[in-house]
């Protein structure tokens, strides 16, 4: 059975190189999940690993856990600076002009304007509560995983979970009322 060239190099890889060849997907998945864009995801990711390299590389118990975390973290900064600078992203408008043919002009833009408030909202939540909160409901993970992930117990994870809720609700009800 032949082995992809990708493949062998994953298999012989070792220290950093396997670190980043193991989990350079997961990360860049992460930050996309949050930035919606495949370009701030590439950024968020590539500043992850410079990271991770400019360290050293520490040992890590949990690399999974540890970059998963700093792409969501990085992600959410990159959300930060922007809104801060009241920066719009180039793809914006992409977002409406590509939504197909079955879905009105009206819908699509109002679809991206939701995605917009909620990357916007989620930004606003504390680094850990954006991180649980992507966790359940962008990953899917259950609480048990999450717990294990954020190192902490599923009760503080179930009482983060349902404050950064609230929290997004009542923003998106703002959101509703044009309040944003």
């Amino acid at each position: 059975m032949a082995v992809a060239y990708e493949d062998r190099r994953v298999q012989g890889a070792t220290g950093l190189e396997a670190i980043f060849w193991n989990h350079q997907d997961r990360v860049l998945r992460a930050a996309y999940r949050i930035t919606g864009n495949m370009a701030d995801a590439e950024d968020v990711a590539q500043s992850v690993f410079l990271r991770l390299l400019a360290s050293g590389g520490q040992a890590m118990e949990q690399p999974e856990s540890y970059l998963y975390r700093a792409a969501v973290n990085g992600a959410l900064d990159l959300l930060r600076r922007r809104k801060a600078a009241g920066e719009v992203p180039l793809d914006a408008a992409d977002e409406v002009m590509g939504s197909g043919p079955r879905t009105s002009p009206e819908r699509a833009v109002s679809n991206a304007e939701v995605r917009r408030w909620l990357r916007a909202a989620i930004a606003e939540l504390s680094p850990r509560a954006a991180e649980i909160f992507v966790l359940r409901y962008v990953e899917e993970r259950d609480q048990r995983e999450i717990a294990q992930i954020v190192g902490t117990s599923r009760a503080t994870v179930a009482v983060m979970l349902h404050h950064a809720r609230a929290r997004l609700k009542k923003s998106y009800r703002g959101f509703q009322r044009g309040e944003r």
